[in-house]
């Protein structure tokens, strides 16, 4: 079993970065709840703190897979949508270097 990382990114838009903090954080709690997540940790770029930076881990594809299907995610992507800047997060996939 490969644990499936990733790192997720977006910005709040201008006046919507207090309901998108509200948001993330009600968010991370459900996902970290998921039987198969390792970690989800929401951060902010010093520089800028509309900038979004997500660091979620799963112990494998199919925990990963189990976390889009969840009944939370898409209503809150939808919501998300309109208050940020890109289309939607923008996926980066990781791979751990041993």
């Amino acid at each position: 079993m490969t644990k499936t990382t990733l790192f997720a990114e977006f910005t709040a838009r201008e006046g919507a970065e207090d309901e998108v903090a509200r948001m993330i954080l009600e968010y991370a709690e459900k996902v970290r709840q998921e039987e198969g997540n390792l970690t989800f940790e929401v951060y902010t770029k010093s520089a800028n703190p509309r900038a979004y930076w997500i660091f979620e881990a799963y112990r494998d594809e199919d925990a990963f897979q189990a976390h889009l299907k969840a009944p939370y995610g898409g209503p809150f992507n939808t919501a998300l949508a309109p208050l940020i800047e890109e289309d939607a997060s923008v996926l980066t996939f990781l791979d751990a270097v041993t």
